[in-house]
């Protein structure tokens, strides 16, 4: 028994060694989803929220996440200044009611994102108007508004999909949070149509019979109503800001092959996008109306009727056509023993294996508050093995592919609290070719310059300035420096060598 532990911590610690000396990918997406629907801030104040927020995105920053998705809109309420929707009950306690003393959090929240190199993406719930426990709409909610928009089902209020009112209303509503604060993506979850409940039809006859729009079967017309809101989204946002970038998270299975038709099908055994929910997702990257994608892949692997494996490669195959994200559920992952060494929970074979496949450029962990305390030591692996050095953004060519000018006048200079590396941002044209953060690369004396290995990044930052590290002893190395626009394409370098 001693020497089959020995020979397994012996096989561990080889693993670990291989794994250290890979190079991880330059550019990924690193996401993190902070939700207020589970009402973790309500009746928190200002300062309580702002510093529970402070720590989440603290220990994010130290596990090498560079995206928050923060939900701003959970039932057609408001986690930031609106002029067409409530402030939300999940803030302030009561649905309408502003923060006093005021403060806005999405635009405290891109501001503290931004200033650690992170992108903030603003999470809305496009549909849904109310959840089961809000119990009183304030005046100015919208159904209280026009509540002949909307349909009840299991406790829950919806605007109706099959109204173009409400698409235009819910586009109004993201052009607005698109046009006043500077997000860099504006991100929709998994509910559409209602997530079915056994022996509850939805209530939209009445609607389908006056907005057929050329359709016989109810199924195929929801399917087309949101197939017209996704684009009509996806336009509102690039019409705003060309730069934002749209990203949808929808639930983890598409179709079942066990269904039947002609669609590609996982083997799997659980709800469907395209026929429980009526979410044509394949469709929408198809279309290129969907800038990332990121399936909710929460399962185990070895589920038996949604296994993880069979879905990330279902997706892989089949959702190429834009960049691929894989939602990750931390507990889950934690509390499942890999299904080759008991000993070990699914962390690193999911990563092994999210990694080996094309176009995965990705993983997004719900939720935020578990790798905040560092369940199953997922924190600590992050920061330790797989986000162990820094990582951009994916390109998104389809969006722009124009890199920005290498920033000017790179120089080394001794300050009263230490050596500094200065330069000045490049020129830029237009608001696409601006230059929004810098990657900083070192180099030891003799060492072969190569900006494709993350390693050697020792920041990114918004800032034009960096401070270098001094111990006292002499050192010499090469700092590269290069630009970054607003969607991370990065313009050549410039060098400067430092004695320290």
């Amino acid at each position: 028994m001693r020497r089959t532990s020995a020979a397994v911590l012996l096989l561990l610690l080889i693993l670990q060694a291989a794994f250290a000396q890979q190079v991880l990918p330059k550019r990924e997406f690193r996401g993190a989803w902070i939700q207020f629907i589970n009402g973790q801030f309500q009746g928190m104040s200002r300062d309580a929220m702002q510093a529970n927020l402070t720590r989440q995105l603290n220990v994010m920053q130290q596990c090498g996440i560079n995206t928050v998705i923060f939900q701003v809109r959970g039932e057609a309420d408001a986690f930031y200044n609106s002029p067409y929707e409530p402030w939300s009950r999940f803030l302030t306690g009561q649905q309408g009611k502003a923060p006093n003393p005021y403060w806005d959090p999405l635009e405290w929240m891109v501001q503290q994102c931004h200033r650690r190199g992170m992108e903030l993406h603003a999470w809305i719930n496009p549909f849904r108007a109310k959840t089961k426990g809000t119990t009183e709409l304030s005046m100015m909610h919208p159904y209280v508004q026009n509540p002949d928009r909307f349909f009840e089902y299991d406790g829950l209020i919806l605007f109706d999909p099959g109204l173009p009112e409400n698409h235009r209303y819910i586009c109004k509503v993201v052009t607005d949070i698109v046009r006043r604060y500077d997000i860099d993506g504006l991100h929709i979850d998994d509910y559409f149509y209602p997530y079915p409940v056994a022996g509850v039809s939805i209530p939209d006859q009445r609607t389908f019979e006056s907005h057929r729009n050329g359709f016989s079967h109810i199924a195929d017309w929801r399917r087309y109503n949101v197939n017209s809101f996704i684009e009509m989204l996806h336009e509102s946002i690039r019409s705003a800001k060309p730069w934002v970038k749209f990203g949808v998270s929808p639930f983890g299975i598409y179709h079942n092959a066990q269904a039947g038709s002609s669609l590609p099908g996982s083997n799997t055994g659980g709800l469907q996008n395209y026929d429980d929910l009526y979410a044509d997702v394949l469709y929408w990257i198809n279309k290129g109306w969907v800038d990332y994608n990121v399936p909710q892949l929460y399962w185990e692997m070895g589920h038996r009727t949604a296994d993880y494996e069979e879905l990330i490669k279902w997706w892989s195959r089949f959702a190429g056509a834009r960049p691929l994200v894989i939602g990750q559920d931390i507990e889950r992952t934690v509390r499942a023993a890999d299904t080759k060494n008991p000993e070990l929970n699914q962390m690193e074979a999911k990563f092994r294996l999210q990694r080996s496949l094309r176009g995965v450029q990705g993983s997004c962990l719900w939720y935020s508050a578990a790798l905040v305390r560092n369940e199953g030591n997922y924190a600590s692996a992050l920061q330790q093995k797989y986000h162990r050095t820094p990582a951009l953004q994916p390109l998104y060519p389809f969006i722009d592919d124009k890199a920005p000018g290498a920033p000017r006048g790179l120089k080394a200079m001794w300050m009263p609290d230490g050596y500094y590396l200065f330069w000045t941002a490049p020129k830029g044209k237009g608001e696409m070719d601006v230059a929004r953060n810098y990657v900083v690369y070192r180099f030891a004396k003799g060492e072969r310059i190569d900006l494709y290995d993350p390693s050697h990044i020792v920041a990114i930052t918004p800032a034009t300035l960096l401070k270098l590290p001094y111990k006292a002893r002499h050192e010499e190395y090469t700092y590269v420096v290069t630009a970054l626009d607003r969607l991370q394409n990065e313009s050549k370098g410039k060098k400067v060598k430092v004695k320290l």
